[in-house]
Parts: structure tokens; C-alpha cells; sequence
């Protein structure tokens, strides 16, 4: 732990972020000790093929070299007695409302941001004790009654407490105040402040700007020249300064989507488009339960060598049908990339989501037939899918062996980018 204080703020917040180390390989060991505990365990989207994509790992594993995101074949290769998981996505639910119970037991104001890490603002918590007495309690009680790691940041605001629980794993706590920062951040690459990523950090050395401390220190006007409002915000964090709330309650909901990582790289169009099939059969789904019609589609693609773009297109009327959003998610890619290239990720993303109760759908003057029919049959086939399950009703192009046939799935499929009852993305 940092300091010697109790991690007490005199004046201004307290916050703790929580994150849960190795959450989905911790929970398998906390269910199954006398086969998990102590050893190099994976999950991975396939457990069957060698080539599939490993999501997390456990620490074991990570000091034999395995990391997520490499393939099934790279992680036995460096750990031949790597134990290799299927994901239980209904599993790590669970356990996500536990430790989340658990943290909002002391404050009121938590914020989830995954399924494996929150925010909670103690600010107003003085009765359960000082800020490193609350933060003990917790960590202590998601280790006893869940048989969990988890480590915990404290700081004045989101930013350094999200700094703080990254700093020492598993089951560290960390305070980390303002005044720290020069001393614990300045000499790290920028890529290791929050909020940065590769190629923020790549324009900044190009700027000759390499460490925290340098863009701390930064010419104002020379960020925001190159970054806009960002370049400011940046500068802010790099000096250990943070405004944003933590927000118990969130916001209506912007934006839904589905990604899926593919167990080896796919290098025809027919495949990707099979796969925007799935996602955007899935995607429209979980939008339609909750009422919404969607503005636009945007596409995620990602490289064999973790190059990731985005390609979005605003429609001229809110869609809600799966066969008008793959049909758009498909004419984006086909028209960014018309020379096929070799994919290992893919996504689709509906923004700009309304209620539909909210408005009134202009029926295009060739489709004014057609848009009712396409409605009560969507209608219908939800219906079916209500009472007989996801896969009620599937069409040729929706099966495969990839990742992406698995979506219907709600045990096996990921949380990270969808809306169901239990997390919302904005």
C-alpha cells in the first residue's frame, strides 16, 4: 500500500474502485478449488480447437508467459499443463452481484463499469470507519464469503482510484493522492496513464511527449491544438486531476452492440458476412426487448495483429430488423475494404437509439407496403423465440462452429457489449 495514511480525505471525495483479478478464472476456482486452485487455468471462447482465443488467465499462467488474447496453441505451447475452461457467463453473473452486494452494502454510490470491476464513492461512508478501514472490510469479505481476489484503489477521484487497484495484484490496496502522483506515475509511458490508448500514445511521441510526467508538463495550447478537448482532459489526468462523478444510476442507454472474437483469422467475404448474420440477428434482438429503434450501425473490425477500426454509417430511418442491419453492416465493410483482408474480430454496434413508443417511423414511398409486413413478421418470430428459445428459429447462413453461432447462448455468451437485464452499455 502506498503511504502511511488511512487513505482519509480532510476535504473533497473518497473514492474506491474495485477490480476483481483473474474474475472469470477466479470464480471457476472458487467454485471447483480442489481442481483449480494453485494452477494455470485459461478460459477460453474454444476449448475444443487449439486455435482458439484465450480471455483470461490465471496468474500461474501469467508468470509462465500466457496472456489474454493470445490462441489456445500459443498458451500450450509456453504451459503444456495449461487447464483449459469453457466460459459460464450465468456463473460470473452470479458472482458479480455478490461482490457488487457486498461493495454496495457501504455507499450507495457504485457505479459498475463491467462485470468485473466498480467505482464507489465512500465520501459520505465515516460511520463504517476511516476510507482504508471500509476498503479492508470489503476486500475481506469478497476473500471470505466468495473465496475471490479482489484489488482495491483508493484516491480523491475515479481516475487515481482506477490508477491505485491497477498498481498492485491480486488482492492489493493501494491509496493513491494527488500529491503521489509525480513521485508513483510521471516516469511511466503515457500508454500506462488511464484513458490513453497505443495510438494517442504513439501521436504524443511524435510530439516528443514519451512519459506522464512530460504531458503533465505539456504546452496546453500544443494538446489541444492536436487533440482538441481531449489534449486538455489529458493533461488534467497526467497531473492526477479528475471531475467525474461516480453515477449509481445510469443513463439511458445510447448505443448496443455485440462483438465476437474468432478462433482463427477469416479471409472470405461469405464467412464475414455469415458472421454479421449472427451478430446482427442477436444485436436487433436485445435492442427490441428493450423498445428501442436504432439511428445508425456501426461495424468493429480488428486485424491478426490487433489492429482495430470502426466504420459507422447513419441510416435515414430508425431500423429495428435484423436483415436491415446485416445488410448495412456488410455494405460498410465491403465498401471500406473491397480488397478482401484476413479478420480476427467482428462486431456491429446500434447507436443512436430511441424509444420506439417515442417516434413516428416516416414510411419510405417504395417500402410503405413492405415495412408493416417486415414488422408483424419480426414480431412474430420474436414471439416464437420468447417461448421456444433462441434458436427456434435460425435461417442456413446463422450456423457455423465460430464463436459467433454461440451468441443465442445467454450462459456462453459474453457481456461485454450487449444490453440484457443485467448490463447496459452507453
Amino acid at each position: 500500500m502506498s503511504g502511511k495514511s488511512d487513505g482519509a480525505a480532510k476535504k473533497g471525495r473518497v473514492i474506491l474502485h474495485l477490480d476483481m483479478n483473474a474474475f472469470y478464472c477466479s470464480v471457476h476456482e472458487a467454485e471447483q478449488p480442489g481442481l483449480y486452485t494453485g494452477k494455470s487455468t485459461a478460459v477460453a471462447g474454444s476449448v475444443e480447437q487449439r486455435k482458439g482465443i484465450i480471455v483470461t488467465c490465471s496468474y500461474p499462467a501469467r508468470a509462465r508467459g500466457v496472456r489474454t488474447g493470445m490462441t489456445v496453441r500459443q498458451g500450450l505451447k509456453l504451459c503444456p499443463d495449461l487447464i483449459l475452461i469453457s466460459p459460464d457467463f450465468d456463473l460470473y453473473r452470479r458472482y458479480s452481484r455478490g461482490f457488487m452486494e457486498i461493495a454496495g452494502m457501504y455507499s450507495p454510490l457504485l457505479e459498475a463499469v463491467s462485470i468485473d470491476e466498480c467505482y464507489l464513492d465512500i465520501t459520505g461512508s465515516s460511520l463504517f470507519g476511516s476510507p482504508l478501514d471500509i476498503a479492508e472490510t470489503i476486500q475481506t469479505r469478497i476473500g471470505i464469503e466468495l473465496k475471490l481476489p479482489c484489488s482495491v484503489g483508493i484516491g480523491p477521484n475515479k481516475l487515481l482510484a482506477k490508477m491505485g487497484s491497477d498498481m498492485k495484484k491480486p488482492d492489493g490496496l493501494t491509496v493513491l493522492r494527488i500529491r503521489d502522483v509525480p513521485r508513483l506515475l510521471w516516469d511511466k509511458p503515457c500508454d500506462q496513464l488511464f484513458g490513453v490508448g497505443r495510438k494517442t500514445a504513439d501521436k504524443l511521441r511524435r510530439l516528443n511527449i514519451r512519459t506522464i510526467g512530460q504531458l503533465a508538463q505539456a504546452d496546453a495550447a500544443l494538446l489541444t491544438g492536436q487533440f482538441g478537448v481531449y489534449g486538455a482532459s489529458m493533461k488534467e489526468a497526467a497531473n492526477g486531476i479528475d471531475h467525474s462523478l461516480v453515477r449509481e444510476v445510469r443513463e439511458a442507454s445510447k448505443s448496443v452492440g455485440h462483438t465476437t472474437t474468432l478462433p482463427e483469422n477469416v479471409g472470405t467475404r461469405q464467412e464475414v458476412h455469415r458472421v454479421f448474420l449472427n451478430l446482427a440477428d442477436q444485436t436487433a434482438r436485445r435492442m427490441r426487448r428493450k423498445g428501442f429503434v436504432a439511428g445508425g450501425v456501426q461495424i468493429t473490425v480488428r486485424l491478426p495483429d490487433m489492429t482495430t477500426y470502426t466504420r459507422s454509417r447513419t441510416l435515414d430511418k430508425p431500423v429495428e430488423d435484423a436483415s436491415t442491419i446485416h445488410h448495412e453492416a456488410c455494405r460498410l465493410f465491403d465498401g471500406h475494404w473491397p480488397k478482401m483482408i484476413p479478420v480476427r474480430l467482428l462486431g456491429i454496434t446500434l447507436h443512436s437509439l430511441q424509444p420506439k413508443s417515442s417516434i413516428a417511423v416516416q414510411l419510405d414511398l417504395f417500402s410503405y407496403e413492405s415495412d408493416p409486413k417486415r414488422e408483424a413478421l419480426t414480431k412474430a418470430m420474436d414471439a416464437m423465440r420468447d417461448k421456444y428459445g433462441e434458436s427456434a428459429i435460425l435461417t442456413a447462413g446463422m450456423l457455423g462452429d465460430d464463436p459467433s453461432t454461440l451468441i443465442r447462448n445467454r450462459k456462453i455468451r459474453g457481456t461485454s457489449l450487449q444490453i440484457d437485464e443485467d448490463f447496459v452499455i452507453n
